[in-house]
């Protein structure tokens, strides 16, 4: 199948996409309905943009991000713990990877990858943050392996059931 990636309208596709993320990430149809209201709310902040991959015309993944900002939701609750940490700076001038998810279907070749890579490719900061689940998993890895570290850990986010950590790298990210 061949495999395009390219910037995405996610306003207009945000069904399809939380239906990759339901799938990914495990969540019912309650969560994917708050999340709805998110993504559409996030895609009209200035800065934000996204890119999908498509394979047979279907969407298979998505990422989206916005230039951070101290006043987004996100950014009150990791700011006491990079503070903590005392690298609370990088919440400025930094681009955040809000969402990166990929079909399991299609995980583990690459394309995670090529989307966080090109969208970061896109950014005006010197750097990237994000969240992520705070144990080993393949997607941790991935943030390792392009430079991401650990900026705080066992970070709780309302209502999260497990805890996240926090990571930050220096934009290019690094390449295989």
């Amino acid at each position: 199948m061949d495999l395009v990636i390219g910037p995405l309208d996610l306003s207009a596709h945000v069904d399809e996409a939380l239906a990759v993320q339901a799938l990914a990430f495990g969540l019912g149809p309650d969560e994917v309905a708050v999340r709805r209201q998110i993504v559409l709310r996030h895609m009209i902040y200035p800065g934000a943009r996204a890119f999908g991959a498509t394979a047979g015309g279907s969407l298979v993944g998505f990422v989206y991000g916005m230039p951070n900002d101290r006043a987004h939701w996100w950014s009150t609750v990791v700011e006491p713990y990079l503070r903590a940490r005392h690298c609370d700076d990088w919440l400025d001038d930094s681009f955040v990877i809000t969402e990166l998810h990929v079909h399991p279907h299609h995980q583990n070749r690459g394309i995670g990858r090529t989307l966080i890579t090109t969208i970061t490719d896109t950014a005006a900061e010197p750097r990237s943050i994000l969240s992520a689940i705070d144990q080993d998993s393949p997607a941790r890895g991935l943030y390792h392996s392009l430079g991401y570290q650990d900026l705080a850990r066992q970070v709780l986010f309302p209502s999260a059931p497990k805890p996240y950590a926090v990571m930050g790298a220096p934009l290019p990210l690094r390449r295989r």
